[in-house]
């Protein structure tokens, strides 16, 4: 039997552009907005300023997730201020809701904790919202623990979570 040959279009992870920030704020909002029960708040930031802002920060990565030149997910991480130099903090992770369980957040992953390795991370940290069970899962499938130095606040809206770079 012959079946359809179907191609699909080939992801690629790199390095954010600053002409990017609104697209990347945008993804982000949409993402964000999945894990707030009444809609995201509006608090007034402006967004792809902040956005523009990490990826210019020379200590700051900013990595991006393009199919079929489409941004679909994003990262940012940098060695928190005052944080042991061979520490991380995963500031921003967003998977475009339209692309879930796809495989990116998966590669987009493996490319961050690839770039920790060639900075000399050992170990990584995170804060995720309370309420956001599937990002938790997610978290959980690719070894990231429950952080003992920084455990759950009664009535908190973000959990600590910890993850051990290992080498290849």
């Amino acid at each position: 039997m012959i079946r359809t040959h179907r191609t699909v279009e080939a992801l690629v992870i790199r390095t954010a552009l600053t002409a990017e920030a609104a697209d990347v704020a945008e993804l982000h909002g949409r993402a964000r907005a999945t894990y707030y029960p009444n809609g995201l708040p509006d608090d007034g930031t402006d967004w792809p300023a902040v956005w523009r802002g990490a990826i210019e920060r020379p200590d700051t990565h900013v990595l991006c997730a393009v199919r079929a030149a489409r941004l679909v997910a994003v990262a940012s991480f940098r060695t928190a201020e005052g944080a042991p130099a061979d520490s991380v903090k995963l500031f921003q992770f967003h998977v475009d809701p339209g692309h879930w369980r796809s495989g990116i957040g998966a590669a987009l992953h493996a490319a961050c904790v690839e770039q920790w390795r060639a900075d000399g991370k050992r170990t990584a940290t995170l804060e995720v919202h309370a309420d956001n069970q599937r990002a938790q899962a997610f978290y959980a499938r690719r070894g990231w623990l429950p952080d003992p130095e920084r455990p759950p606040v009664e009535g908190g809206h973000h959990l600590s979570l910890g993850y051990t770079v290992h080498g290849e």
